[in-house]
């Protein structure tokens, strides 16, 4: 059924699983990728899209090593984070980077990335990715300061308030990238290519609950400390943008 953005076929979202989650999240959403999938379901509805508008496949790219989407059939293509290090030398990982080079090679098929994505696709177009030793964690509801190009992506916004949960970071801009802003922790936080790339450092898709847990559990295994752990849940209630980067998303992807 056509809508009102004059689609005749679903717009096809792959989303490629990069972790298996937590246990709580899983009791409630199944698999990893569900927490995504429903931010995309969202921000399609907030841009005017009937459920039958969108189509999303899932890809459990760690388990099933070499499984892939075949591009011919997709519009866009979603990379989740991770828990996993985005600079790894390990056949999924390279598996991963390898088909990211070839959706940058074509000019159709549209890439998102959040986290781990973000940082993979970096990685695919020639950036530095590794450990942020020298600042540490970034974690919980974070404001994210947006260039003049974020602020023309995220409908005016100066801050962008997104929940943040890494240690890995893309240290440079690839080039012909567009950044959309910077905090004083990590100063590559989103990757723009009209009609081509989108990428935030942040977790969209992260809820309050799904925040909480990552929280307990890092803190529980010692990753925390508890100065950390105690600062991050004063804020992880904090009003966050993510519906309205899910939206950006979908009409990135319808080239709105």
């Amino acid at each position: 059924m056509a809508s009102m953005h004059n689609r005749i076929d679903p717009l096809h979202i792959a989303i490629l699983q990069c972790d298996n989650g937590l246990p709580k999240a899983l009791e409630k959403y199944k698999h990893y990728a569900a927490i995504s999938a429903k931010l995309l379901e969202a921000g399609a509805e907030a841009s005017g899209l009937t459920e039958g508008d969108l189509n999303i496949s899932i890809w459990d790219v760690v388990n099933d090593v070499g499984r892939y989407p075949d591009l011919e059939d997709v519009d866009g293509v979603f990379l989740t984070g991770s828990k996993f290090d985005s600079f790894a030398d390990n056949p999924w990982t390279n598996k991963l980077v390898e088909f990211v080079k070839e959706i940058l090679a074509q000019n159709r098929v549209k890439l998102i990335g959040v986290c781990f994505g973000h940082q993979i696709i970096g990685r695919a177009m020639g950036a530095k990715v590794g450990r942020n030793d020298s600042q540490g964690w970034e974690v919980s509801v974070t404001d994210v300061d947006l260039t003049f190009e974020g602020k023309k992506v995220f409908e005016g916004k100066d801050v962008l308030s997104i929940y943040q949960m890494h240690k890995d970071i893309v240290f440079d801009y690839p080039p012909g990238v567009q950044p959309l802003g910077s905090t004083s922790r990590c100063r590559v936080q989103g990757m723009f290519v009209p009609g081509r790339v989108f990428t935030v450092q942040g977790h969209p898709e992260f809820t309050e609950e799904i925040l909480v847990e990552i929280l307990e559990v890092r803190h529980e295994q010692g990753v925390f400390g508890d100065e950390i752990y105690e600062e991050a849940m004063a804020r992880v209630g904090k009003k966050h943008d993510g519906l309205m980067v899910g939206k950006r998303f979908i009409e990135f992807l319808l080239d709105r």
